[in-house]
């Protein structure tokens, strides 16, 4: 994870001098740069440095991965990676429900929001279930 963190915190350190000169540059009036673009670079630039800690923290915590080790071996990572779960319908079924509520908020019609919101909840319990029953209950 060392490799990782070092990408992020280079990401950081550059959104970090980028930023300022963003705003210098489209500094076009007498009010100031985009307030837009600056906000979402500074933010950027937070959410990268969030992850080099995170990331950072938790490399000197951990044993080596093989890929982080100058001494690895392909056949070292071999076995199980993890798992992975099969084909699943229900998040097509909880976008497609998001879809009916947000439409239903721009239409200005709230019950069409309501039904989505019922839909949306069946939806999501059957997201979350999905591994207790049926074809892939553990």
């Amino acid at each position: 994870m060392k490799s990782e963190a070092w990408i992020f915190g280079i990401t950081t350190v550059f959104v970090v001098l980028v930023t300022p000169a963003y705003w210098l540059v489209t500094d076009s009036s007498d009010k100031g740069g985009d307030w837009t673009g600056t906000s979402a670079l500074a933010m950027t630039g937070l959410l990268t440095l969030m992850v080099t800690l995170y990331l950072g923290f938790h490399a000197k915590k951990m044993d080596p991965r093989p890929e982080d080790r100058l001494d690895g071996e392909i056949a070292d990572g071999a076995g199980e990676l993890g798992f992975f779960p099969p084909y699943s319908w229900w998040p097509l079924w909880c976008g497609a429900t998001l879809g009916v509520m947000v439409f239903g908020v721009a239409a200005g019609a709230w019950w069409l929001f309501i039904i989505g919101g019922i839909l949306g909840a069946v939806a999501l319990a059957g997201l979350v279930f999905e591994y207790y029953r049926g074809v892939h209950a553990h």
